[in-house]
């Protein structure tokens, strides 16, 4: 007779099944649970191992310069590096403390050190970026106290220049006596620290930053508000037409993709110089007379125009990819229903192009607040925007450290408005095509 089958009795087949304590399991054994976990890691390490190239070159290309860039903006041990001995006398002594005979011998040992090191024109940079004049001071102390300086210091240093008395002088030496500092930044908004450390507005000769950020948003501004005006009829144009011609006139489109962007600049400066095309037809036509000839270039004008033109596909493709997708029988409907031609347009299909709208304002105004060659070009003093003074203290100051300041402000800027953008329109709405 068979022997009865328990009911508690693990139920195990080929495929897996229950063992007694109701734990599903595989055909191998494993307890379902654990081989799921581990089945889901190796898709995950899988995948991890497919994307780890473009991983490792956004962290190569773009997160360590940006991270090296910020470090610099707050660094710089120009001074504090080669006037070891001044420098722990700053930071022994309190602000306020006047320069007592150890710091006149630190001072010359140090002076003395960086001359026969060579690094005494590196002192003088650093000073300089804080005290502009200054560097010409430590260059020719160096070139004096190459051989040494005899006490008693003071003396012997007031007597190379006595320029070597001045506060304001020792007052910088000793922000700079630190290798991280903050007075890049403070510079960057026209803000400065006085004798006394306090933090003041900038002589009104010197305050220039802040007027190249407001023009630089500006101008921005202007030209993606621009390139929607323009943009917008050639999207609608391209979304209505049938394939064919719409294809044809894509073609117009992104021919400025395919040719140099300096030789688009230098056209423009063709184009719209007083001697140039715009304004010899403006006379000949008699709208304006040979006298009166139009200033378009090395002006804002100029900017404006030349960047509209570069940046105008930037808008129009995130555009054009939207309308493509629009229904054109939703306005039909509202048509249908009584309403006007601007009521359908205003309500039923421009609402639904904002996403594109929006995707080509944020790249056109980031391209813009960015761009330097065409500024640079054609701007001339009216139409520079922050880049070019970027690039200026990257290429010809040797201000590294002024330079990724400005670079860290607009790159804040550019991420508050893009925070703005998501909480007020939202980025998921945003699309590309």
């Amino acid at each position: 007779m068979a022997k009865a089958l328990d009911p508690h009795a693990a139920i195990v087949t080929e495929a897996g099944g229950l063992d007694q304590g109701g734990t599903l399991r595989t055909a191998d054994g494993r307890p379902l649970k654990s081989a799921l976990a581990r089945s889901s890691r190796r898709a995950r390490r899988r995948a991890f191992l497919l994307v780890l190239p473009l991983l490792l070159f956004i962290l190569i290309t773009f997160v360590v310069p940006i991270g090296q860039m910020l470090q610099r903006s707050v660094k710089n041990d120009g001074f504090s590096a080669n006037m070891p001995q001044l420098s722990a006398w700053f930071h022994d002594n309190p602000r306020g403390t006047e320069p007592d005979d150890a710091a006149w011998a630190a001072l010359a040992a140090d002076l003395t050190a960086a001359a026969q090191a060579r690094t005494v024109g590196v002192v003088g940079t650093r000073i300089n970026y804080d005290m502009p004049g200054t560097r010409s001071l430590f260059t020719s102390a160096g070139r004096q106290a190459r051989g040494g300086i005899e006490p008693p210091y003071r003396e012997a240093i007031l007597e190379m220049d006595a320029k070597w008395g001045d506060p304001r002088l020792w007052s910088v030496m000793r922000e700079a006596s630190s290798p991280y500092t903050s007075n890049f930044y403070l510079a960057a908004v026209d803000r400065t620290r006085d004798d006394q450390g306090e933090v003041v507005a900038a002589p009104a000769q010197q305050q220039i930053y802040v007027k190249l950020f407001m023009r630089t948003f500006w101008l921005s501004l202007v030209i993606t508000f621009t390139t929607f005006l323009l943009g917008f009829p050639v999207a609608h144009l391209l979304a209505t037409l049938p394939m064919r011609q719409s294809n044809l006139l894509m073609i117009l489109v992104l021919l400025p993709f395919w040719t140099s962007l300096l030789v688009r600049t230098t056209a423009w400066i063709v184009l719209l110089q007083q001697q140039g095309v715009v304004n010899d037809v403006l006379v000949w036509l008699g709208v304006i007379g040979n006298t009166q000839r139009l200033q378009m270039i090395f002006n804002q004008t100029g900017t404006i125009i030349a960047m509209t033109h570069i940046l105008l596909p930037f808008m129009i493709l995130p555009l054009y990819s939207v309308m493509r997708t629009i229904n054109p029988s939703y306005v039909r409907a509202a048509r249908s229903l009584g309403a006007t031609s601007w009521t359908a347009f205003r309500r039923i299909y421009f609402p639904q192009t904002l996403p594109g709208l929006g995707a080509g304002a944020l790249l056109v105004f980031i391209l813009a607040v960015g761009y330097y060659i065409t500024p640079a070009l054609v701007g001339g003093s009216s139409g520079q925007l922050i880049s070019n003074m970027i690039a200026m203290h990257m290429t010809q100051t040797l201000n590294w450290s002024m330079a990724a300041a400005l670079a860290a402000l607009l790159l804040g800027g550019v991420l508050i408005l893009y925070w703005v953008y998501d909480r007020l329109v939202g980025i998921d709405n945003l699309k590309l095509g």
